[in-house]
């Protein structure tokens, strides 16, 4: 019998329980469907650490203490930050950073509690990638002679000035009065930080007003030290430069140091393994869709196979070899499991697009994963129709043609 036949003969034997038939896809859709929107899901979620950990600023390295070492904390000193830029080949700026307990600050009449407090350097908005948005940031004389100064965040700004400039404003952080010079550019919510919500002053003033000095804690420890390389090929070897530097001021072996260095990839493979188990549950719900899709069919199939008994004997005594037979109800199988296949792709990816439209997750598209959810299945039609199919050609014709 022609293949061409046989398909239609298996399409027909479909439309007879169109109902059914759509019944059956549902778990194959499902499945399909499920594929394609976790993996957009986990998708997005890597995009979206990765573009927070790159607007941290471009070519960027991280030095900070050594978690778990015994006064690593503290080792970490503003000279250690004035010696790179001038022992270190290839970098373009450097920016340290301490952040002390948070202040209250007040303004023209309004008091916000527990507001961040940063103390950087004059280089901060080059290393990081943030410029100001409306006057000036301090500069290093200015660092260097303690005035006492103060640049915004853009929501910050607004909380408390409104739409007035703030502009050569006095603000009261803490105890301490400060004149406002500039206004930063709005960056948003990065890394869970609220870089419009914070304030920025020169890292000497908050060791001169804002650091305890006593027997623990030194008040000039920072708290990171940002180097900004001159490009992506330097940084192995600004790596090693700065390695090799901070080993021998703070006498340690450079093989066991008291501080580390990371590279903004770094910090994304770091994300992106805590998020390899949210991924591989992922995974496993859309397998156990598809695992569940094709055993309704393959039921389906079984079920089918027991109602047309008699057709089967029919078919058989008009001519119809068993693999003519097997082939029917393989194509039924595979037809099923490719329609529902076809139906959960155009589900999934418009599920995937509403969702990071209109829900709080990002979502990406991995185009990879349409051919890879089609072609699951399909081979899940194929895998659980073979048996019914097998069982059907085996019906020997006279005792299905005595069937009721």
């Amino acid at each position: 019998m022609k293949f061409q036949k046989i398909l239609r003969i298996a399409w027909e034997g479909l439309m007879l329980n169109k109902v059914r038939s759509f019944l059956t896809t549902l778990g194959v859709i499902i499945g399909v469907a499920s594929v394609i929107v976790m993996m957009s899901i986990s998708a997005g979620a890597e995009a979206a650490i990765a573009e927070q950990i790159n607007s941290l600023g471009a070519n960027l390295l991280i030095v900070s203490p050594m978690r778990g070492v015994p006064g690593a904390a503290r080792t970490l000193l503003y000279e250690d930050a004035l010696a790179i830029p001038e022992q270190v080949i290839g970098i373009s700026g450097v920016s340290a950073e301490q952040a002390p307990a948070p202040q209250t600050v007040k303004a023209s009449g309004i008091t916000l509690e527990s507001i961040a407090i940063v103390g950087t350097t004059a280089d901060f908005p080059a290393v990081r990638d943030y410029p100001v948005a409306e006057g000036v940031y301090f500069t290093e004389q200015e660092n260097d002679r303690k005035l006492k100064v103060a640049v915004l965040g853009a929501g910050l700004a607004k909380d408390l000035f409104g739409e007035e400039s703030p502009l050569g404003q006095t603000i009261t952080v803490g105890s301490t009065k400060l004149t406002v010079i500039g206004v930063m550019q709005t960056k948003g919510v990065v890394a869970d930080i609220d870089y419009d919500g914070r304030v920025y002053l020169p890292i000497s003033v908050v060791f001169q007003k804002y650091m305890t000095t006593n027997s623990v804690m030194r008040a000039d420890v920072v708290r990171t030290i940002y180097v900004k390389v001159e490009s992506q090929e330097k940084i192995d070897s600004v790596t090693t430069q700065i390695t090799s530097l901070l080993a021998t001021r703070h006498d340690v072996d450079p093989a066991k140091p008291d501080f580390t260095i990371q590279t903004q990839q770094d910090i994304i493979a770091t994300q992106e393994a805590t998020t390899a188990a949210f991924r591989d549950l992922l995974a496993w719900v859309a397998g156990v869709s598809l695992l569940v899709g094709g055993i309704g069919i393959m039921n389906i199939m079984l079920v089918s196979v027991t109602e047309r008994t008699r057709e089967i004997g029919l078919r058989m005594a008009l001519g119809a070899r068993p693999n003519d037979v097997q082939t029917q109800f393989l194509l039924e199988a595979v037809i099923l499991s490719l329609v529902g296949g076809l139906a959960g792709v155009l589900l999934g990816v418009g599920g995937s697009l509403l969702f990071g439209a209109f829900g709080e997750m990002r979502t990406a598209i991995v185009p990879l994963s349409v051919p890879l959810a089609f072609g699951a299945a399909a081979a899940i039609g194929i895998f659980f129709g073979y048996y019914p199919a097998t069982q059907a050609a085996k019906l020997d014709p006279i005792v299905a043609l005595r069937h009721e």
